[in-house]
């Protein structure tokens, strides 16, 4: 398995769905963090294609000069979706509780998480549904920082070191078969401990890890 009992538990056991009841319109990150998961979305994703912002909320900071052919949403609370602007339809749905996405196969161009990640208790079975439902060559990106709802936060991830993270989430990539190796970019900018003492905090760190949809020849050669 790939994760223990132990490892998926969280401090509150209670249903999610109460949880996320009541909407959150704040963001979860900084600006400098938000900057950077917007221009990496502007590198690596391309016009005119469908995207499926998975664990999303009221904001999906996908670059404003893009134009894609249809954004899906996913999320916890329906009056946050509603509110997303960049969302042409949605659907609201506990993954912990029922992973298999209700959409159709070799359907999406790209596949979004965004700080979201580290909720998952069964990471293997949904990261299993993102590759069912990802074109050949679509992309994965799956961001996160340091920064949780440490009561919804599963055990592993809680206990781990940001090092540590970005290792899970490779490995919820090596889990199913049909993925390229994954590609890592990082972005930490510390600020001496003194200055944090005189109450100059340090930006959120920025941590992406991503990877494609194998095609029929990609895995033919790999197993070649």
């Amino acid at each position: 398995m790939l994760l223990s009992p132990h490892q998926r538990e969280k401090l509150d056991p209670n249903n999610d769905q109460a949880f996320y009841s009541f909407p959150r319109f704040v963001t979860h990150v900084d600006e400098g963090f938000i900057d950077q998961l917007t221009n990496l979305y502007r590198q690596r994703l391309q016009p005119k294609t469908r995207i499926l912002d998975l664990m999303s909320s009221w904001v999906s900071h996908l670059p404003d000069d893009l134009e894609f052919d249809h954004v899906e949403g996913h999320g916890m609370n329906q009056e946050e979706l509603a509110k997303n602007s960049r969302l042409d339809s949605y659907f609201v749905q506990n993954l912990n509780e029922n992973p298999q996405l209700p959409l159709e196969d070799d359907d999406f161009d790209a596949v979004l998480i965004t700080v979201s990640v580290q909720y998952l208790q069964y990471p293997e079975a949904i990261f299993s549904e993102i590759h069912r439902i990802l074109k050949p060559g679509g992309i994965v990106i799956v961001s996160f920082s340091n920064r949780m709802f440490y009561q919804k936060a599963i055990s592993v991830w809680r206990d781990g070191t940001d090092a540590m993270r970005i290792q899970l989430v490779k490995n919820y990539f090596k889990s199913v078969s049909g993925f390229s190796q994954p590609e890592v970019i990082m972005n930490v900018c510390n600020v001496p401990s003194f200055l944090q003492l005189l109450g100059m905090m340090s930006a959120d760190p920025f941590y992406a890890v991503m990877a494609t949809k194998l095609r029929l020849n990609q895995i033919e050669f790999s197993l070649g």
